[in-house]
């Protein structure tokens, strides 16, 4: 095609054959197109390669207030306008912050996509952000921290473990920021990031559902395409530097019950083609946690119900540093301690005996099932098209994510186990509960719409 490179790409979802159209257009929008044909709708995303990975100290959390502001209106389409025009359209839209992007989408009938289209390239242009709409709005972005993490003890100890686990890394910050910067942000803070990061070459579509991809490249080069490329800024690695030893805090927070958090240092996903401990770590998160015969469950639950529940937990697609967690709350009498020498002793079991083919072969068919249930759903299957892709990874890499992990062996579980669950990589965080307070009940906060 003239002025763009194009790739088609074809895999099996739910036993049909979906096509993958992948293209740039001039301006650097990647447009990708998922074609599923059976059902007369679609879903359109629009993924913006900036989260708070991109954040400097002082502004935290701009990322999740842009997102908020995108709602606030340009020339074209006054303050809630947008979310008026989707819905009067029979869609529903909304939008996303996390550590490495921000994704806007609208879920609408497929004749629907050109006005979904048409908003989203006004808003990436044309957005205002006025300092008496901002002020409103960084109030809603800040009791939308109360909720979220202030009032909630396990939040509050998330959030300080990873403030911990990474010494330098952009991870070790909130996604939704810290409250002090939320207080001392301005309007300029939210137009600079958007003057830095909302350009068409920063940016990629996706459109997933019953739709000709020829028709969609069309139309993203008539309402995108007129939008012109911007110099970006230069992005350093920020590379982690490797952790020399074992890191623990105790966290003191009005909660009823302990809480113990563990995370180790772990690779992501950067050559799919090559790597093979990402597959390893994932299907040793589903060994540990995942059903009732996992590992955690089995036995700190059920067997010897110490634990009230315990999980585990990796995502191998990511911009930055992975970790690897396990999480978990003791049963009334259990010490957090006691929880922790029960869960690193199940871990030790598996570093030094492996898993067995049976547990193997289960989890491999539990992952995959999972899998292609999730691809059966228009928006999941444009969620890992766009998560993929502005994490650096291929459409290819995920048609080719259930072979990889078929193929891992029991081996790689193992040496995986044993070459990153070490204490060198370990930082652990407890909640010490403190008095609950009686707290009056909080009113609906007028604006907390948008996930992050």
């Amino acid at each position: 095609m003239q002025g763009m490179w194009g790739l088609v790409l074809a895999f099996a979802v739910a036993g049909a054959q979906a096509a993958v159209t992948d293209v740039t257009l001039e301006n650097g929008l990647r447009v990708i197109v998922q074609e599923d044909h059976r059902a007369p709708v679609m879903v359109s995303q629009v993924w913006y390669r900036a989260g708070s990975i991109d954040e400097f100290n002082g502004t935290t959390g701009v990322a999740h207030v842009l997102e908020h502001m995108m709602f606030k209106g340009t020339k074209a389409v006054p303050p809630g306008e947008f979310s008026k025009r989707i819905a009067a359209a029979g869609g529903r839209e909304n939008a996303f912050t996390s550590r490495d992007h921000t994704a806007y989408f609208q879920q609408m009938q497929k004749d629907r996509l050109e006005l979904a289209l048409q908003l989203e390239a006004d808003r990436m242009a044309n957005l205002i952000i006025s300092d008496e709409l901002f002020a409103k709005e960084i109030q809603v972005v800040m009791e939308e921290r109360r909720l979220r993490t202030d009032d909630q003890a396990q939040s509050i100890a998330y959030e300080r473990l990873m403030a911990t686990a990474y010494q330098t890394h952009p991870y070790r910050r909130p996604i939704i920021g810290w409250m002090d910067d939320l207080q001392n942000m301005t309007g300029q803070d939210a137009r600079d990031w958007y003057n830095r990061w909302y350009a068409p070459n920063n940016a990629t579509l996706v459109v997933a559902g019953d739709v000709k991809a020829d028709e969609v490249i069309a139309l993203a080069k008539r309402y995108f395409g007129p939008l012109p490329a911007r110099a970006l800024p230069v992005r350093k690695p920020q590379v982690e530097p490797a952790q020399i030893g074992s890191k623990r805090i105790v966290v003191k927070a009005p909660a009823q019950v302990p809480y113990l958090l563990m995370a180790w240092h772990a690779p992501s996903l950067k050559d799919w083609e090559k790597d093979t401990t990402p597959y390893a770590l994932q299907i040793l998160a589903g060994v540990l946690s995942g059903n009732d015969s996992a590992r955690l469950q089995k036995t700190l639950v059920k067997t010897q119900q110490i634990a009230v529940n315990a999980s585990a937990g990796y995502d191998a697609v990511s911009r930055g540093p992975g970790l690897f967690m396990v999480d978990a709350t003791p049963a009334a009498g259990t010490s957090v301690a006691d929880l922790e020498k029960a869960i690193r002793t199940e871990l030790d079991r598996v570093k030094r005996e492996g898993i067995s083919d049976s547990e193997l072969a289960r989890v491999k068919a539990q992952v995959i099932a999972g899998e292609v249930y999730q691809r059966d759903s228009l928006f999941y299957q444009a969620m890992q098209l766009g998560d993929y892709v502005t994490a650096g990874l291929p459409p290819a890499a995920l048609v080719g994510r259930v072979e990889k992990l078929r193929a891992v062996t029991a081996k790689e579980v193992q040496a995986a186990a044993q070459q990153w669950l070490k204490d060198d990589q370990l930082s652990v965080a407890e909640l010490d509960p403190q008095v609950l307070k009686p707290q009056a009940k909080n009113a609906a906060v007028s604006g907390v719409r948008h996930a992050n």
